[in-house]
């Protein structure tokens, strides 16, 4: 096996490996990540990609480990552990954070890394809820003149400012923005991904304002496939996820090496909060 750099390997070849682990990611999911983030893949002797692991510095402080897939021949026989050791080696003395498969998670134990919270994986056909919730406040469309307004919010969410792919994501994503006294206090992205469309980042200080900001991509994407992925499994927004057609469909757990997920949270009173991810690679 050799290790090489995922920008220089074959995309439809790393389709091709999403693919064989059951993971819905197009060619252009990969296309993206690859655009945001660094990675290697190891291949066998004939140039086949059996593995692949990348990263993403979302801060300084911080970055977010993801698309650690490994051909299912080779997953009991340390592929896995070999592509994270090279991940390791670029984010020495950097905080990490990465969302666990049930079947990686001793693999990340191993490494130090340390549960936090559950990740539910909402999905399905999306359909309007019989009792829809009430803006309080202005709810409209967002336009590039937000993206500032936007960025600031999910940095208190989000415990970093990751302004480089926020603006990347409002490029290719609908967006809807919930305003009071001219102030954005709500906000939610849906974009193509996967199997259809996928709502994230999605961020609040409280259920009300959450739902509010996800109700018009649920009408949007009535009767088509739409996921979200959420900490969320209790309250007024999860059982308004569920009445909206996406029902758990997974579940991975969120690990932590160096601060905690908690750490990251904003100790102000009614902080915004993160409802759904971007991503489970991004976070």
């Amino acid at each position: 096996m050799e290790i090489g750099d995922v920008a220089d390997a074959d995309l439809g070849q790393l389709h091709a490996l999403s693919i064989s682990v059951g993971w819905p990611h197009r060619a252009e999911d990969w296309q993206f990540l690859r655009a945001v983030g660094k990675g290697v893949v190891a291949t066998d002797e004939i140039g086949r990609i059996m593995g692949s692991a990348m990263w993403f510095r979302q801060s300084a402080e911080l970055a977010t480990i993801g698309m650690v897939i490994t051909s299912p021949r080779l997953q009991t026989q340390g592929t896995g552990l070999w592509l994270m050791e090279y991940a390791l080696k670029d984010l020495s003395g950097v905080d990490l954070r990465l969302n666990a498969t049930r079947a990686a998670q001793r693999l990340y134990l191993s490494l130090g890394f340390r549960p936090d919270k559950t990740v539910y994986q909402c999905q399905g056909t999306a359909a309007l809820a019989p009792e829809q919730p009430l803006a309080s406040g202005e709810l409209r469309a967002l336009t590039p003149e937000d993206l500032a307004a936007v960025t600031a919010l999910d940095a208190r969410a989000f415990g970093v400012s990751r302004a480089a792919l926020l603006e990347r994501l409002f490029a290719q994503s609908q967006g809807y923005g919930l305003f009071r006294d001219g102030s954005l206090k709500a906000f939610s992205l849906c974009r193509r991904f996967g199997r259809g469309h996928v709502v994230g980042p999605l961020v609040a200080c409280d259920d009300g304002d959450a739902m509010a900001v996800l109700a018009p991509h649920i009408r949007d994407h009535q009767g088509r496939f739409l996921r979200l992925d959420t900490h969320f499994e209790t309250g007024d927004f999860a059982l308004f996820v569920v009445r909206s057609g996406l029902a758990v469909f997974d579940t991975v757990l969120t690990m932590s090496l160096g601060r905690s997920f908690a750490d990251f949270a904003s100790p102000e009173p009614d902080a915004p909060v993160t409802y759904s991810l971007v991503s489970q690679t991004l976070g």
